[in-house]
C-alpha cells in the first residue's frame, strides 16, 4: 500500500545540566568555581531525500527522539552536544502539528533541510555565577527539556500538471504514452491506488511533470473511498487535466463527469477550481467520424468557460501533440516557482507557561527584558532566520511583553536587551 499520510511523535533532546566544581591545584589553594556547560540537545531535523518516495518508514514506527546533550565537566569543559536525528522524507512532505492541523513545515522547494524542533539549551556551570560576593557558588543551571509534539505527515506530490478522471476513462494509459513512466494499466473498476508521476519531454529542452491523481468517486471529499488520501495531491499542481471517456463506452456522461469532480475538488479545496483546467476528450479512436454529439456538448459547455477541450486517442496518439504543446505554453505564462506552504505554526509556543518576567531600564537608556519563558523561547526559536524573528516577534505580543514596554515610555529605535541579544524598537 502506497504511504502518503502519518502521524509520528517526535522529541528533540534535552540540554545538559552545568556542573558543579571548583579549581584544585598544588599551588592554589583558593582555585575559583569552574564548572562547566551542559551541552546542547539534538535537533529534529526533516531532509527531502530523492531515494525515498513514501512515508512508509513511518508506518510502524511512532516515536523518533534525538540525543540529550552530557552534562558539563570539571576544568571549565563543555558537555557534549546532543545528536540530532535526521528523518529523511520524500520531497513534498508537509510536516503538521497533530492537534491543529497548522503547518510546521513543507520540505520542498528550497526548504529540502529544515530543523523543526531545536533541542534544548545546555545549563550553565558554576563558573558563570561567580561575584564579588559569592565566590564560590555551588549551584548550576539545568538543561532545558528538549520539546515533544505529535506531527502529522503529509505527502503532497509536487507536479506542474494534474490529471483528473473518474477510473477507466485512460488517464494510466495516457501517462504511459506521454512520459517514462510505467503503470500498471488494465480495466480496473475500482481505480488506481498510487498517483504516478511522469516527465513529458517535448522538443527544445521543454517538458513539465506530470500527475496522474488516482481516480476520484463522489463523495471523495468526505472521505468515502480513498478521497482524502489523494485529493492532497492535486494542491501543489499549476494545470488540471480533466480527462472523460468522449465514446461513452461505459456509459457514462463526461459532462456530469466534470461537474461531479470539480464538486469535490470545490469541496475538499476552493481554491483548486481557480486553477486553469484543460479537457482531454479521450477515446475518439471508438468515435465514428471526426465530431461527434458527445465533443460537440462538451464544447458548447466548457469552452466559454475558458476551458479547451482536445479529443485525444490516448492508446493510438491521435490528439497528444496538440494537448501537450497546449499545456506547456500554460505553464509558461505561470509563476514557475513551486507551491511551497508557509509555516503556520511553531511548536516552541505551546510550551510555555504563565511564568513572570522583568522589564527594567538600564543605564545606557536600553530595556532589558528577562524571564523563563523568554530565555527558553530565544533557546528554542532560531531568531536569525526572518521565520524564526516573526514568530518571537509575534510571541512578544502575544505575552504582553510588547505592551509593557510601551508603557514604560519604549519609542522607536530604542534598545531591547534580551539575555545577550540586542533588538531595535519599532512599532
Amino acid at each position: 500500500m502506497f504511504a502518503d499520510r502519518a502521524k509520528i511523535i517526535i522529541k528533540s533532546g534535552n540540554g545538559g545540566n552545568g556542573h558543579v566544581s571548583f579549581r584544585r591545584e598544588k599551588y592554589v589553594p583558593n582555585g575559583g568555581p569552574d564548572g562547566g556547560d551542559g551541552g546542547k540537545g539534538g535537533d529534529i531535523v526533516f531532509l527531502a531525500d530523492e531515494g525515498v518516495n513514501t512515508l512508509s518508514d513511518y508506518r510502524y514506527k511512532r516515536k523518533f527522539s534525538a540525543g540529550n546533550g552530557e552534562e558539563g565537566g570539571k576544568k571549565n569543559c563543555h558537555g557534549k552536544n546532543g545528536e540530532d536525528l535526521i528523518l529523511k522524507v520524500p520531497e513534498g512532505t508537509v510536516v503538521k502539528d497533530a492537534q491543529t492541523g497548522k503547518v510546521i513545515a513543507d520540505i520542498s522547494g528550497d526548504r529540502k533541510r529544515q530543523v523543526v524542533l531545536k533541542g534544548g539549551r545546555g545549563g550553565l556551570g558554576n563558573q558563570h555565577f561567580a561575584t564579588a560576593t559569592m565566590q564560590a557558588p555551588k549551584y548550576a543551571k539545568p538543561g532545558q527539556e528538549g520539546i515533544e509534539i505529535e506531527v502529522l505527515l503529509e505527502l503532497k506530490v509536487i507536479a506542474d500538471v494534474g490529471l483528473v478522471g473518474f477510473p477507466n476513462v485512460g488517464k494510466s494509459t495516457l501517462l504511459s504514452r506521454v512520459t517514462n513512466a510505467k503503470p500498471k494499466i488494465a480495466n480496473y473498476h475500482f481505480t488506481t491506488l498510487n498517483p504516478n508521476l511522469g516527465v513529458v519531454d517535448l522538443d527544445g529542452g521543454k517538458g513539465f511533470v506530470i500527475a496522474d491523481i488516482p481516480g476520484l468517486i463522489e463523495g471523495a471529499s468526505e472521505g468515502v473511498g480513498l478521497g482524502h488520501e489523494f485529493l492532497r495531491h492535486i494542491e501543489r499542481t499549476k494545470v488540471m487535466i480533466h480527462m472523460v471517456d468522449a465514446a461513452s463506452v461505459e456509459g457514462r456522461d463526461p459532462i456530469a463527469d466534470i461537474y461531479a469532480i470539480n464538486k469535490e475538488l470545490e469541496s475538499y479545496n476552493p481554491d483548486l477550481l481557480k486553477k486553469p483546467q484543460v479537457i482531454a476528450a479521450n477515446k475518439i479512436d471508438a468515435i465514428y467520424g471526426e465530431n461527434n454529439e458527445i465533443l460537440e456538448k462538451l464544447r458548447a459547455e466548457f469552452e466559454p468557460k475558458g476551458m479547451e477541450v482536445f479529443p485525444i486517442s490516448a492508446v493510438s496518439g491521435k490528439g497528444l501533440k496538440e494537448l501537450l504543446y497546449h499545456i506547456d505554453e500554460m505553464l509558461l505564462h505561470m509563476d514557475q516557482a513551486p507551491v511551497v506552504y508557509e509555516q503556520e505554526f511553531d511548536p516552541a509556543l505551546r510550551f510555555f507557561k504563565e511564568e513572570p518576567y522583568t522589564v527594567e531600564r538600564a543605564e545606557d537608556g536600553a530595556f532589558v527584558v528577562e524571564g523563563p519563558k523568554i530565555e527558553k523561547m530565544l533557546g528554542y526559536t532560531n531568531i536569525d532566520s526572518e521565520k524564526g524573528f516573526l514568530f518571537f516577534q509575534k510571541f512578544l505580543r502575544e505575552q504582553g511583553i510588547l505592551k509593557d514596554l510601551e508603557e514604560q515610555g519604549i519609542v522607536d529605535g530604542d534598545t531591547v536587551r534580551m539575555y545577550g541579544h540586542e533588538f531595535d524598537y519599532y512599532k
